[in-house]
C-alpha cells in the first residue's frame, strides 16, 4: 500500500476512535474509552510496521 494511503487510512482510524473515545467517555465509560484509545493506536503502528500479506505469484519458482 502506498504511503499517501496508508497516511489517508491512519488519520481516518485515529479520527473515529477518537470519536468513539469521546462517545465512550461521556457516557461515562472512561475505562472503554482508553481501550478504544489504545486499540486504535495500536492499528495504526501495526500497519505501518508489518507489511502487506502477498500471495505467491503463479508461474513463479523459488
Amino acid at each position: 500500500m502506498p504511503n499517501d494511503v496508508k497516511a489517508v487510512v491512519s488519520l481516518i482510524a485515529l479520527l473515529v476512535a477518537g470519536a468513539i473515545a469521546y462517545w465512550e467517555y461521556s457516557g461515562g465509560r472512561s475505562d472503554l474509552a482508553w481501550i478504544v484509545i489504545g486499540t486504535g493506536i495500536f492499528m495504526v503502528i501495526s500497519m505501518w510496521v508489518f507489511p502487506e500479506a502477498g500471495g505467491k505469484k503463479p508461474g513463479r519458482k523459488n
